[in-house]
């Protein structure tokens, strides 16, 4: 080990962190200075990666799980060659600059995940220790082995705060994950002050509890965090967590202290920074000339890892060419396999739930990386997976059916870290009121345009009994309100059908399913294009004539309830249209949406949800027939008709 060398890229990191953030004015300069050893030696000697490929599909992943430490991140993806160049560095924090306050997967070379809040990137790191597993189960062969990678994440005190890391840090252990290794940050620092005034407890027999190897060392002894690593690697059965005592702010004068945590030091404590480091404290972005010498001689070991296992990966395709149709499906997103789309007759009553079921089991056979599972709820949700593999367990890598438990927040990010991973599409499933607990890493997914599949069902007060905690009102229109989040309400079994098509078509947003709890009748379809038009967000279900008077506009269950209301109505020509995606409808063109809403009609939205959002699609606010307030417990019909959330009062509504 090139001690010498590896010094070096510490202090470059140190020195273009500190000029960075300054030059902004904003950042966070503590992590940078107190993990610089760290970051250079796991991308100089310990990570599997080629800085001239960052999409090398079995490289080592790195997640900065502590994402405002971000000039970290910037510095040594920098210096080790990928493409982050120092005008990108100097100009940190800046609109349009590869090097934004936090990381931003897909818009930085080398960066592995969006970071944002805290607390994710361990879930998100899980779920690519899970996806590895899974991908080396499947295409690995007695011969060859073309999966075998480590994902490494560097945690600090706040992420293992969250709770969010508890919930995924249990699942990693359970399922032993051995693959995994945490760095803990343990400079004892946060914000407010010392840890020691809101976290006390034991974290190594917390992490221990979980299933987890726990070591602990110095963050300055690269040696010893080398050694650190290998001991990790040798534990192959539990993922390991490493907790390096570290100096927040190293080598600043108020080192140490909350004050370096997230803020520039200020002009004269850099140009101190910079002594202490045996810097010229009057130069800018300096770095070491040992530094970038030492990565260019790293750079043939880097390229020949890749070359290695591309000898290695193209005799495995050779030796096994439908394995390798798989893999090129798996990482394109495209089918490689064959099953029919189920049938539904008109007028039979099915749960859009049970049709996503049948839907979730013909995908399965159609793409062999579709792999999902529940927050406990596998048998309500009709989201069991039938297909090859079983359930996934230690002792079942292979199984595509996994079991989160009740950890909706853990398991949306482990998907979101799967998906992101590659060669794995992930869905999960719950109930919708339960997007509460995922709407952040729902939001991370949607940033980081991951296809991720959110499977909820029990969409509305129809939930019945369970009563008002359990009845999704608000969250319909809070999903819509994510950008880049795909919202699906199919309002039966057929439509299902096509939401799923339309899900799995997608390579660049996650898509949620709000799916119902009760039967819904399959109704017939007046438009004989409607699965074009559905594909756009909303077609005609009952024509009602080319000027009708009154359109109703109903997504999901809403849809029968207005086919039910329209046949009441006497004296009046009315349209009912069904939207089953609001947000692709209304970015239709004008000619489109006209010819699905009529121009000239009365307009009507039913919706078992509150308004918002709604409200330019009427004249009138009173044709909104919404539900504006929370639900009661009670069976679902007697609730609807306690808040006139009938097609009677619709049809009422209609005529008025």
């Amino acid at each position: 080990m090139d001690l010498n060398g590896i010094a070096a890229v510490a202090k470059s990191i140190r020195s273009l962190s500190i000029d960075a953030i300054q030059k902004a004015n904003s950042g966070h300069p503590g992590l940078p200075l107190g993990c610089a050893e760290l970051a250079a030696v796991l991308y100089g000697e310990i990570l599997k990666h080629n800085p001239a490929d960052s999409k090398w599909a079995d490289r080592d992943r790195f997640v900065l799980s502590a994402g405002h430490g971000s000039m970290l991140l910037y510095s040594i993806l920098h210096l080790s060659g990928y493409k982050v160049s120092l005008d990108d560095i100097q100009s940190f924090r800046q609109v349009g600059s590869k090097c934004p306050g936090h990381p931003e997967f897909g818009w930085t070379d080398g960066v592995e995940n969006t970071s944002g809040p805290l607390g994710q990137g361990i879930a998100i790191g899980v779920g690519m220790a899970l996806a590895e597993t899974m991908l080396a189960a499947k295409f690995n062969t007695e011969k060859r082995t073309i999966v075998d990678h480590y994902t490494y994440v560097l945690s600090g005190e706040g992420c293992l705060e969250e709770g969010v890391s508890s919930e995924a840090s249990s699942f990693a252990g359970h399922n032993k994950l051995g693959k995994l290794i945490v760095f803990y940050d343990q400079n004892k620092i946060s914000i407010d002050g010392s840890t020691d005034i809101t976290f006390t407890e034991d974290i190594g027999k917390r992490y221990e509890a979980y299933g987890w190897q726990v070591l602990r060392g110095d963050m300055y002894d690269v040696e010893g965090i080398a050694k650190l690593v290998e001991q990790a690697k040798a534990e192959t059965e539990k993922p390991t967590l490493i907790m390096l005592k570290s100096v927040i702010g190293k080598f600043a004068p108020k080192q140490g202290t909350p004050s370096v945590h997230g803020e520039p030091l200020g002009v004269d404590d850099v140009a101190a920074t910079k002594k202490n480091l045996g810097l010229n404290p009057d130069e800018f972005f300096q770095v070491d000339p040992e530094a970038y010498k030492y990565f260019e001689g790293k750079k043939a070991d880097f390229a020949k890892k890749e070359e290695d296992w591309k000898k290695e990966f193209d005799a495995w395709a050779k030796e096994n060419p439908e394995l390798a149709k798989q893999w090129k499906a798996s990482f394109d997103g495209a089918e490689d396999g064959t099953a029919d789309d189920p049938k539904y007759e008109v007028g039979k009553s099915v749960a859009t739930r049970t049709a996503s079921g049948d839907m979730i089991n013909a995908m399965g056979l159609r793409y062999s990386y579709l792999v999902g599972g529940s927050a406990d709820l596998k048998g309500s949700n009709k989201s069991g997976m039938k297909c090859d593999g079983g359930t996934y367990t230690p002792d079942n890598r292979a199984g595509r059916s996994i079991e989160y438990g009740i950890r909706e927040f853990g398991m949306a990010s482990i998907a979101l870290g799967m998906s992101a991973h590659g060669g794995i599409r992930p869905f999960v499933a719950t109930y919708l009121v339960f997007s509460d607990y995922m709407r952040p890493s729902i939001r991370v997914a949607a940033l980081m345009k991951q296809p991720v599949i959110y499977d909820l069902t029990h969409d509305s007060i129809y939930v019945g009994e369970d009563g008002p905690t359990h009845q999704p009102i608000e969250h319909l229109s809070s999903l819509r309100a994510i950008p880049n989040v795909q919202v699906l309400r199919p309002g039966d079994a057929e439509e299902t059908v096509v939401a799923w098509n339309m899900a799995m078509a997608s390579k660049d947003h996650p898509v949620v399913f709000a799916l119902t709890r009760q039967n819904v009748p399959v109704y017939a379809k007046e438009d004989s294009s409607w699965k074009e038009n559905a594909v756009r967000g909303a077609y005609v279900v009952k024509k009602g004539g080319d000027n009708p008077d009154v359109t109703v506009i109903a997504t999901g269950s809403e849809v029968s309830m207005a086919l039910e209301a329209a046949a009441k109505v006497s004296g009046k020509s009315v349209r009912v249209v069904s939207v089953l995606d609001k947000t692709l409808f209304e970015r239709q063109n004008d000619s489109f949406r006209d010819s699905v809403l009529g121009k000239s009609s009365r307009k009507i939205v039913v919706e078992a949800g509150v308004r918002n959002g709604w409200e330019f699609y009427v004249s009138d606010r009173k044709d909104l027939f919404t539900i504006d307030r929370f639900g009661e417990s009670g069976p679902a019909k007697k609730v609807a008709e306690s808040l006139g959330f009938t097609a009677e009062k619709l049809a009422s509504l209609i005529e008025s």
